[in-house]
This record gives C-alpha cells, sequence and structure tokens, in this order.
C-alpha cells in the first residue's frame, strides 16, 4: 500500500513538474502581453478617437 501511494506520489509530481515547464513560458509571454490593455489614445490616436466620438453623438 504504501509503496503504491509513494510510486503515485511520485508520478504525480513528475507530471506537475513537466507541465509547470511546458506551460512557463507561455505564461511568461501572456504576461508580457497584458499590460497594454485597451487603445492608447496619444497623437494621431487620440485625434481619431475624439472625431469618431463626435461623430457618434450628433
Amino acid at each position: 500500500m504504501t509503496a503504491a501511494l509513494t510510486h503515485a506520489s511520485a508520478t504525480l509530481l513528475r507530471i506537475l513538474a513537466l507541465s509547470a515547464m511546458l506551460m512557463a513560458p507561455v505564461g511568461a509571454l501572456a504576461w508580457s502581453n497584458a499590460g497594454g490593455l485597451g487603445i492608447e489614445k496619444n497623437g494621431a490616436g487620440l485625434v481619431l478617437f475624439v472625431t469618431l466620438q463626435r461623430q457618434s453623438m450628433s
């Protein structure tokens, strides 16, 4: 019983470690791209945004 539990635990830890190593680069990429949510409104983008907002209100 104890040997089977030890073997199952070791297998589970190996699966978790492999999953973490495979998912870490994907998670890091998603984390680095998550900062710029939405449209940045400066320069020409701001002018376009304000123009479209004014047109939609009239």
